[in-house]
C-alpha cells in the first residue's frame, strides 16, 4: 500500500494551510482524498496529480478557480 499523508502533511506538501485543505474537500476543489473511519488521508500520487492539472501557461489561460 502507498504511503498516505495525513492532512497537515499533505497542505505542507501543497503549502497550503489545513484548513485550506478543508475548504477544498467541502467544494470539490482540492484533491481526492481518502475517509479511512474518522480520518482523512492522501496519497502523494493523487497530490500530484491535482497539483499537475493546476498548470497554466498564461494568466488569461481558463481554469478551475476557487
Amino acid at each position: 500500500m502507498p504511503q498516505l499523508l495525513t492532512q497537515r502533511e499533505a497542505a505542507d506538501l501543497c503549502r497550503l494551510s489545513p484548513r485550506t485543505l478543508e475548504r477544498y474537500r467541502c467544494t470539490g476543489f482540492g484533491p481526492a482524498y481518502r475517509k479511512i473511519g474518522r480520518r482523512v488521508l492522501y496519497s502523494p500520487a493523487d497530490i500530484d496529480a491535482w497539483t499537475a492539472s493546476r498548470v497554466r501557461t498564461s494568466t488569461s489561460q481558463r481554469g478551475a478557480t476557487q
